[in-house]
């Protein structure tokens, strides 16, 4: 049994504000006061926003008309062991990271929750090297034998330090953002000897990270987006991690607060 003052507590979430860019296209936060404490004794807010700014968890129900809501989704399975793997040394704009890219480093074991930490978090809103388009449109993303992998693993959900699980050009960004995709395009024919379509090829792989990973005959793999916060601290350990959104009925997605603890034996 571990001793509570063996216990640490990492917080892998990033602040959250007006400033926070949400998902290209998606609405962003917009926060007013409806009252001050002079003269109503209580300060007051309304709050109007999309689900998918800041740290957030996407739920089943996202991408699954008959998948489970926010409020559904059992403790043990937002809280439970898991590992955060840091890939931040490879991290370059477009990059891509394999399932052998994760095992090399740290031991992963079935129905593990895995954080992926990319290095993209270092251009997050409140960070000195601070890049919105970088952090939302040229962040790493996974190789498509990496949905398999997930799948065999029985893996519990998925946290990312960027902008979204799948990689940029294989979501709606590549037809929103042709430079972009040129860019890639291009880095991909130079890295890999093949076009972007070669490697995420459209229709039949299109945002795979959710398409082919949420709905219950999939596993029901969900993932977190935009984690941050402290976790660097936390290179390649095996760690109990939990994530705690608000118990949101009908919610498809939800902010979320991502917290990991040391000091259990996982």
């Amino acid at each position: 049994m571990a001793n509570w003052n063996d216990i640490k507590m990492y917080d892998l979430s990033i602040d959250t504000g007006i400033g926070t860019p949400p998902w290209p296209t998606y609405e962003p936060l917009q926060v007013k006061y409806f009252k001050r404490l002079s003269p109503n004794g209580a300060n007051g807010m309304l709050i109007t926003t999309t689900n998918h700014v800041g740290t957030h968890l996407d739920g089943p129900l996202h991408f699954d008309t008959a998948g489970r809501d926010i409020a559904s989704l059992e403790l043990t399975k937002l809280c439970r062991p898991g590992v955060v793997v840091d890939l931040s040394d490879q991290a370059k704009d477009f990059g891509i990271y394999t399932p052998e890219d994760i095992t090399a480093r740290c031991k992963v074991k079935e129905g593990d929750i895995l954080i992926i930490n990319t290095g993209y978090h270092k251009y997050g809103w409140t960070e000195p090297e601070a890049d919105e388009r970088r952090y939302m449109l040229r962040h790493p993303g996974p190789s498509m034998d990496f949905v398999d992998w997930a799948h065999d693993m029985k893996l519990a959900w998925i946290g990312v330090d960027c902008g979204s699980a799948d990689h940029p050009m294989n979501t709606k960004i590549r037809d929103w953002e042709p430079s972009e995709a040129i860019k890639c395009d291009e880095l991909f024919q130079e890295r890999y000897g093949k076009a972007l379509n070669e490697v995420y090829p459209w229709p039949q792989v299109y945002q795979a990270m959710h398409i082919q990973m949420f709905p219950q005959r999939f596993g029901e793999i969900i993932h977190a987006e935009c984690l941050g916060g402290q976790i660097d601290e936390l290179s390649n350990q095996r760690c109990v991690i939990g994530a705690f959104p608000w118990k949101f009925r009908d919610g498809e997605s939800a902010f979320a607060r991502i917290v990991a603890f040391t000091g259990f034996d996982v």
